[in-house]
C-alpha cells in the first residue's frame, strides 16, 4: 500500500474543488448530503488533507487504514492529527452520528496503538474525558452500545501501554465508578479490552492490583467473573488478569469470599442443603483459575495463601457434597458445591505436580509439604477407602475373595473423575517425597492404590492416574515394595493387578525375601501410560 498521500501537503486538486465547489456541493456530487457537518469544515479539513480525499466517509476510510502500520501511525503523529480526531468524535457524539463516531473511534484506537507521540497527544488533548463522555452514553444499562464501548476501551487499553504515567491517569479517571459500570455490561466483546486496562494497569503495580481487590475494587473483578461467567471472554485478557491477582499475588481469598455474595437466593431449590454454602459464580471462578494453574504450571509458582485457601474450600464442600448420588456427567456439573470440589481438587491436583525438590530458595517451605502438614493425604485416603471400589472390581471380585477391599461403601463418586482426581493428587504428592511413600504405607494406603490400576467408565484414565501413584510409592522405597510383595503372598490382591504395573514377586534365593521386579516387555511405557522416570505430568489426562 503506498503511503505517498500521508507525506505530501494538501493537494492542489483538492484545495480547487474546495474553493470552486465548496464543501457541501462536492458532497451532494458524490452522492453525500451531510448538512450536520456544515459547521465542521475546520474539523475536516485537516483529514482531508493528510488523506489527500474529498468527502469525510473517504478520508476516514483512507486514514483508517493508512494508522494500521508503523510508518503510517508515526506519518499521521507528525501531521499532528489525533487533536482533530477527538474533536471529530466530540462532534459526532453530540450530533449523534453513530457511523462517523464509530469511524472516527476506529481511527483513535490505531493511532494509540504504538506509537508514543500519539498516546502522548492523547494524554495532552484531554482525550480520557472525552472517550469517558462517549462511554457514560454508550453505557447506559437500558440499551448499552456495545460496539462503541468496545472501541472507546481499545483506545484506551492501547493508551496504558505507553507507560505508568498513562495507566495512573486512565486510573484516576475510571477507578472505581466507570470501571464498575463498564464491568457490568454484559458482552464478551466489551469485557476483553476492559481486562486488558486492568492488567495492564496492575502488572507491576502492586499498589494497583491490591486497591483493585478491596472495598469498591472487589465488586469490579466480581463483576467481570459474574460478566464471563454469563457470556464467555474472547482473547486471554480475563485469564491473565486472575493469574496477576490469584496466582502471582495474594487476593484470591477476599474475590473467592466477594462471589460467595446471594449465593443462598441463588440456589436455593437447587437441591440439597450444601448448595447454598456456595455460588455458581465461586464454582466458575475456581473453574478458571484451574486452568490458568494448568496451562502454566511450568511458569507459576503459587503463594501459600492460595494454595492453603484452596484446601480450606474442598474441605468445606466435602463437608457438604451429597456422596449418595452417582454422577451422571463429569465436571462442570451444575451443582455449585460439586463443582467447587471438583475444581479445588484439580487445582490441589497441579500445585502437587510442582517437584518441589531442589526447586526451593533457601529456608523456604514448599508449598506442597504446607499442605501434607494440613491433613491433606489423610482427607484424600479417607474419601477413597469409603468410596465403593471401581466398577472392575465389583464386577468381578467373587465371594470370599475380597480381604482388605472396601465393597460395601455408601459413597459414591459425585461427578465422573472424582476418583482419579483425588488418586492424581496422591500420585503427585507422593513424587520423590519419601515422608508421603511413607505415610500412604503406614496408613495401610497401598493396598487402596493398588485397587485404582484399573480401567473405570466413570474415571476416564483412573488406571494411568494408579499405575503413576504406585510407581511414586515404590520408587527408591523398600519398605513399600516389600509390602506390595508381601500382599501378593498372603493373597490379598491377585496377581493380573501387580501384572498391569509391569511387576512380579520372585524369592531370592539367598535371604529367602520376597522382592518386587519388573517383568521383560511389560513396564508400561511413557508414551502410553503418559508417565516417565525423570518428570511427572501434572495435565489432566
Amino acid at each position: 500500500m503506498s503511503l505517498s498521500p500521508l507525506c505530501c501537503s494538501i493537494c492542489d486538486f483538492i484545495g480547487l474543488i474546495w474553493q470552486n465547489y465548496g464543501f457541501e456541493e462536492k458532497q451532494e456530487m458524490d452522492g453525500e448530503s451531510f448538512p450536520e457537518f456544515k459547521a465542521a469544515e475546520d474539523i475536516l479539513q485537516p483529514l482531508l488533507s493528510a488523506s489527500n480525499s474529498s468527502t469525510p466517509k473517504e478520508a476516514l476510510e483512507i486514514l483508517i487504514k493508512a494508522s494500521r502500520t508503523d510508518v503510517g501511525r508515526s506519518q499521521l503523529a507528525l501531521r499532528n492529527i489525533l487533536p482533530t480526531v477527538l474533536k471529530l468524535i466530540e462532534f459526532s457524539h453530540h450530533t449523534s452520528n453513530l457511523e462517523y463516531l464509530i469511524q472516527s473511534l476506529k481511527l483513535l484506537r490505531n493511532l494509540c496503538a504504538g506509537e508514543v507521540a500519539n498516546q502522548n497527544a492523547f494524554l495532552a488533548q484531554n482525550g480520557i474525558e472525552v472517550l469517558l463522555t462517549v462511554l457514560r452514553s454508550a453505557a447506559v444499562p437500558s440499551n448499552p452500545d456495545f460496539g462503541v464501548i468496545r472501541l472507546s476501551l481499545q483506545v484506551v487499553a492501547n493508551v496504558s501501554l505507553a507507560g505508568e504515567e498513562h495507566q495512573q491517569v486512565i486510573w484516576l479517571k475510571l477507578f472505581p465508578n466507570e470501571f464498575l459500570l463498564l464491568a457490568r455490561v454484559c458482552s464478551s466483546e466489551t469485557c476483553d479490552p476492559l481486562c486488558m486496562i486492568l492488567y495492564t494497569c496492575c502488572d507491576g503495580r502492586p499498589e494497583l492490583a491490591a486497591e483493585l481487590c478491596r472495598d469498591s475494587g472487589l465488586s469490579i473483578v466480581a463483576g467481570i467473573i459474574q460478566t464471563v461467567a454469563s457470556v464467555g471472554f474472547r482473547e486471554d485478557w480475563f485469564k491473565l488478569l486472575l493469574s496477576r491477582l490469584c496466582l502471582e499475588d495474594i487476593h484470591f481469598p477476599p474475590l473467592f469470599s466477594k462471589l460467595c455474595e446471594g449465593s443462598a437466593s441463588e440456589n436455593r431449590g437447587n437441591g440439597g442443603s450444601g448448595d447454598n454454602l456456595f455460588s455458581s459464580g465461586q464454582a466458575f471462578f475456581l473453574r478458571i483459575i484451574s486452568e490458568i494453574l494448568n496451562e502454566r504450571i511450568e511458569e507459576i509458582r503459587v503463594p501459600s495463601e492460595f494454595a492453603m485457601c484452596v484446601l480450606g474450600i474442598f474441605k468445606r464442600s466435602v463437608r457438604v457434597v451429597d456422596f449418595g448420588t452417582r454422577g451422571k456427567s463429569g465436571l462442570p456439573t451444575g451443582s455449585p458445591s460439586i463443582d467447587v470440589m471438583g475444581y479445588s481438587l484439580t487445582i490441589l491436583r497441579d500445585i502437587c505436580a510442582r517437584e518441589g525438590v531442589g526447586d526451593l530458595k533457601k529456608d523456604s517451605l514448599d508449598v506442597v509439604d504446607i499442605l501434607l502438614s494440613h491433613e491433606l493425604i489423610d482427607i484424600l485416603l479417607y474419601l477413597l477407602h469409603d468410596l465403593e471400589p471401581p466398577a472392575m472390581i465389583r464386577k468381578t471380585l467373587k465371594a470370599g475373595e475380597n480381604q482388605g477391599l472396601n465393597s460395601c461403601s455408601s459413597k459414591l463418586c459425585p461427578y465422573k473423575g472424582f476418583r482419579k482426581d483425588m488418586v492424581a493428587v496422591i500420585g503427585n504428592s507422593a513424587y520423590r517425597r519419601k515422608h508421603v511413600q511413607d505415610e500412604i504405607r503406614q496408613k495401610n494406603g497401598i493396598l487402596l492404590l493398588l485397587q485404582q490400576c484399573v480401567t473405570d467408565d466413570d474415571n476416564p484414565y483412573l488406571r494411568e492416574w494408579g499405575i503413576w501413584s504406585m510407581r511414586n510409592l515404590l520408587e527408591g522405597n523398600a519398605l513399600n515394595q516389600q509390602a506390595v510383595a508381601d500382599l501378593e503372598l498372603q493373597g490379598s490382591v491377585d496377581v493380573p493387578e501387580l501384572a498391569r504395573l509391569g511387576l512380579r514377586v520372585e524369592i531370592d534365593q539367598n535371604t529367602r525375601r520376597a522382592k518386587l521386579v519388573n517383568i521383560p516387555g511389560s513396564h508400561p511405557k511413557p508414551e502410553d501410560s503418559m508417565l516417565s522416570s525423570n518428570k511427572k505430568e501434572a495435565c489432566d489426562l
